[in-house]
């Protein structure tokens, strides 16, 4: 299965994609988790869905 169809970005895909270390990977995941959090989400620990990542960290419009 292609990365863009999984709906969690995990942190090696993370640390890969932005050339970062998994451990600061780790810390972008449980910041932006932790945003999802306060707006009331259930998150998993260690991912991060895919289209809120790339909406917020690209301000990309994904449909």
């Amino acid at each position: 299965m292609a990365n863009e169809n999984k709906i969690y970005i995990t942190a090696g895909e993370l640390a890969e994609m932005l050339d970062i270390s998994i451990g600061h990977a780790y810390k972008i995941i449980r910041r932006m988790n932790g945003e999802l959090e306060k707006q009331g989400y259930l998150v998993i620990s260690g991912k991060l869905p895919r289209k809120y990542f790339e909406q917020h960290w690209f301000g990309m419009a994904t449909a």
